[in-house]
């Protein structure tokens, strides 16, 4: 099998739709993941499902790493899906280093290399700040910040720079929220707001990096076509908010008010010190994607919640 592209984290949100991208364009598509019928499922029409976990340094998936046109390494256990127990942090910080570093060692090893790995990371790589009117542009050359989810993506990035040492074109992707209504903060909220007593989460002052998922998708196959794209890119759209005026803006779009903010407190209760994150932000800005010429389907956070939640009726 030569030509294919290996995915892992292909039954998440952006993974189901990016395969489902790649499937219509005529890609030979291989998922790897912990269950794959499971996948199967979740994940129709792929051409094969192999068994992978970050855990596993060996097994069939290492072979299929060789001739591979791109491997697009998604998966890692969800954040702030949990409350933080120090064993939910460490599950989170193992899941995505080992899995990267296995993925590096087998690109090592292949016969024939892959000619790009694009490999996840997140904007949480900058550390979070409080206010987003205090909060200075951040683009890729910004420094990595000091707290727990910032530790995570710069050894998670520093595992996939290991990658270069093979020849092979590396691509850093430091995604931010990606609005979908599958999943994510969009979804979370949108159960509050369907019922009138949305609002902003936390003082309001934080600032969202948002992206459409189609304009995430899009990132990922211009990093997988383009030969100029490597390193570390963005992945957010050109106009971040506040968390204020994103609940606003998602009130409007609904027909239904902004009400109450949610308190710290009560995301405390689910998240622990999750909620620390939670009710914090950064000021990202996509400047690779930007400097590259790439094109927004939806540049404004009305245009993308219009969408999001006109496709949902």
């Amino acid at each position: 099998m030569e030509g294919h592209i290996v995915i892992t984290g292909a039954t998440g949100v952006i993974g189901t739709e990016l395969v489902a991208a790649l499937e219509k364009r005529g890609e030979q598509v291989v998922v790897l993941a912990r269950s794959p019928e499971a996948a199967k499922g979740t994940v129709p029409g792929a051409a094969r499902y192999v068994l992978w976990d970050s855990d596993m340094a060996e097994g069939e998936w290492t072979g299929l790493v060789s001739g591979a046109k791109a491997v697009i390494h998604l998966a890692g256990k969800p954040l702030l899906e949990a409350r933080w127990t120090e064993e939910h942090k460490q599950e989170c910080y193992n899941s995505r280093i080992l899995g990267t570093r296995h993925m590096v060692a087998a690109i090592s090893k292949a016969p024939v290399k892959p000619a790009v790995f694009i490999s996840a990371s997140a904007i949480g790589y900058y550390g979070s700040m409080a206010r987003c009117a205090d909060t200075p542009d951040i683009l890729e050359n910004g420094s990595a910040g000091r707290d727990f989810l910032a530790k995570i993506c710069e050894d998670w990035e520093r595992e996939a720079l290991a990658a270069e040492k093979s020849g092979v074109r590396l691509v850093l992707l430091r995604t931010g929220i990606v609005l979908s209504t599958r999943g994510g903060m969009l979804q979370k909220l949108l159960g509050p707001f369907n019922f009138f007593v949305g609002g902003p989460v936390g003082t309001g002052e934080q600032c969202i990096s948002w992206i459409h998922l189609d304009d995430e998708i899009d990132c990922i196959l211009a990093a997988l076509d383009n030969e100029d794209w490597s390193g570390p890119v963005n992945a957010v759209g050109p106009k971040p908010v506040s968390m204020k005026e994103f609940a606003q803006t998602l009130g409007s779009v609904l027909g239904r008010p902004s009400l109450l903010p949610v308190p710290k407190m009560a995301v405390q209760v689910l998240l622990g010190e999750g909620a620390e994150y939670a009710v914090k932000g950064q000021k990202v800005l996509p400047g690779f994607m930007t400097a590259h010429g790439f094109v927004f389907r939806f540049p404004s956070l009305a245009a993308a919640l219009r969408d999001l939640v006109q496709r949902e009726h």
